[in-house]
Formats: C-alpha cells, sequence, structure tokens
C-alpha cells in the first residue's frame, strides 16, 4: 500500500501514510511536507538559496560589493550614489527582494537587494 512512500526521516519507522500534503508517521506522530521529500529525491541542495548580484557572480557572507545605481534613502537628501563600496556583506532571507544585509558608510545598516549591486 505504501511502498512508494519514504520511510519517516525522524524514527525510521516503514508505516506512513498521505495525509493531505503531508506525510504522517503512526508510530512516532512526526509530520513532513510530502513535496519537499520529493524535491530532496531529485537531488536538491538541502534549500541552500543562491543569490546573485546584476550581472550574475554568485555573493556570499563577508563580500565586498560595489552598488550600481544611485538608490534613494528615506530622509536622506543625497542617498547612496553609483560606485558606493559596500563591504563585509551578510546575504538574510529579508523581506520584498532585500536579501543583503550590510552597514553603509555615511548611512549605517541597512537591506539591500541584491539586483542593484555588483561583486567587486
Amino acid at each position: 500500500m505504501n511502498e512508494n512512500l519514504p520511510p519517516c526521516p525522524e524514527c525510521s519507522g516503514v508505516y506512513t501514510y498521505e495525509m493531505g500534503a503531508l506525510l504522517v508517521c503512526p508510530e512516532c506522530g512526526h509530520e513532513w511536507p510530502a513535496a519537499g521529500e520529493a524535491a530532496a529525491a531529485e537531488g536538491d541542495t538541502g534549500g541552500a538559496k543562491v543569490i546573485k548580484d546584476a550581472v550574475g557572480n554568485v555573493l556570499s557572507d563577508g563580500d565586498t560589493v560595489t552598488v550600481v545605481k544611485t538608490l534613494k534613502v528615506k530622509g536622506s537628501p543625497t542617498g547612496i550614489k553609483a560606485g558606493t563600496k559596500v563591504r563585509n556583506i551578510r546575504l538574510v532571507d529579508g523581506v520584498d527582494g532585500h536579501d543583503i544585509d550590510c552597514k553603509v558608510d555615511g548611512f549605517g545598516p541597512m537591506q539591500l537587494k541584491s539586483s542593484v549591486v555588483k561583486k567587486v
């Protein structure tokens, strides 16, 4: 009956069953998404999200980037000018596409989108 269903990742129980979009283990009560199991079986990298800059370079924590276009900043009359270097970035799962957490000289800590920076 459940020959195609994977064993439980918690207790390795073989009596798993489907309940809607979840897989359930009756032995330990663990529930997990069925879609995540299928993606892992197809060779998914474990959910590691690759973040690329404006020209396609892969970014990582601690990189130095350059802002490629002038950005408006609330409360600042000038904004962040194109060509501004930002050192020691940190990649985060931010809000509304802002996936870089950094400290910009003269502005302080802020979040940027990876589409407006270029790796140095």
